[in-house]
């Protein structure tokens, strides 16, 4: 199989879908590596890395998409990369498709064969190829939570750690997963204090066991987030259903409860937001202020540690991307009901339910299809 590695074009997207070792790999089990030129610097890897692993460089991402069988990207194709979409094309990268009718469409009328990081699952019921992503975007959160905070941009002007004589600012989490976990850790770091909610008591039982009386733990009840906000100085949106769009949680008339210059960090931004007021921002405009209230939306937070990141996400995406090309996308959806779960559209058929269910279009389980 050709195996395509493109420059991400997403404003201030560094990340890269594949390091020269993955390319190895890639190489090793006698697959074609294409390589755009230029397309792992922004994370530190160079074209003389990518060529001694084995990759061939190719001057433009038009020359690559259209050679290649697979392309690995990290984040969904945006509009001038439509174009490069067709019916013998296995596209493997994050997609969000849930928050996206154009992408969805695109794909659709394309046919498409798109591998969603996002949906595949393991043995554990866990998401091995978002839970990198989700660490750092959950460590990220709590820190920009703080940096907006400052009146210089125009925050309350708390320092979330406080200092002796004075309290501490309040954080507040909406989603005890992955991404609550991680925010939870770094703002108790920070020394703030921290309310975790969700609608899983399990979740908050383990929650507690792990940090003890250092955290509050809150069952999620519209009352209970409004009551929670009205106090707090950072609320982190951190709710995920798996390829559905993200419920709202927040709503515009909310913020009115809140303390002015406090801020909401929405990391569900990809799957469309827990906040109706969320707009996707990027690393270059991060943050605009509504209602007094200042909005953290960054749609690729990740993509501003990209060394860290590509490195934590190819870690996880490489084995599953390996399978694909080994045995064939057909025989992995027969074969392998986890990675299946990954396949989002399939010979111009929406095979996520999620999906489907967001854009009212019919769904069609992969299986069928093959």
């Amino acid at each position: 199989m050709v195996i395509g590695l493109v420059k991400e074009i997403k404003p201030q997207e560094f990340r890269v879908g594949l390091t020269p070792n993955g390319a190895a790999a890639y190489k090793t089990a006698g697959h074609r590596v294409l390589v755009e030129a230029h397309a792992g610097e922004g994370s530190g890897f160079t074209d003389a890395e990518y060529r001694k692993a084995g990759g061939e460089i190719l001057d433009s991402a038009k020359a690559v998409w259209e050679a290649s069988h697979m392309i690995v990207k990290v984040k969904e194709p945006v509009a001038p990369e439509y174009p490069f979409l067709r019916e013998d094309l296995i596209l493997y990268t994050y997609l969000h498709l849930a928050a996206d009718k154009p992408l969805t469409e695109a794909l659709l009328t394309a046919k498409t064969q798109g591998v969603a990081y996002e949906t595949i699952t393991d043995a554990f019921n866990g998401l091995p190829c978002l839970t990198p992503m989700s660490q750092i975007a959950g460590r990220m959160a709590v820190a920009q939570g703080a940096k907006y905070l400052e009146t210089t941009y125009g925050g309350r002007g708390v320092l979330l750690a406080g200092v002796p004589g004075v309290e501490k600012g309040r954080v507040v989490i909406l989603g005890g997963g992955t991404v609550g976990t991680e925010a939870c850790k770094i703002a108790l770091g920070l020394g703030a204090d921290v309310t975790v909610m969700d609608v899983n008591l399990r979740r908050l039982a383990a929650l507690d066991d792990l940090f003890g009386s250092r955290i509050h733990t809150l069952y999620s009840t519209p009352e209970n987030i409004r009551a929670s906000i009205a106090g707090a100085d950072v609320v982190i949106g951190a709710v995920l259903i798996p390829g559905t769009k993200a419920p709202c949680l927040i709503t515009k008339a909310d913020l009115g409860l809140m303390k002015k210059g406090s801020v909401l960090v929405d990391v569900a931004v990809d799957q469309g937001g827990c906040f109706e007021t969320t707009k996707a921002t990027t690393h270059e405009k991060p943050v605009f202020i509504e209602d007094g209230i200042v909005h953290y939306c960054v749609a690729n937070m990740p993509g501003a540690v990209a060394r860290t990141s590509t490195l934590a996400l190819t870690n996880a995406t490489l084995a599953p991307g390996l399978k694909i090309a080994n045995q064939g996308l057909e025989r992995v959806i027969a074969a392998d009901r986890y990675l299946a779960k990954g396949v989002n559209t399939y010979k111009g058929h929406c095979t996520f339910a999620g999906v489907a269910e967001a854009f009212d279009i019919p769904y069609v389980p992969p299986e069928e299809l093959i």
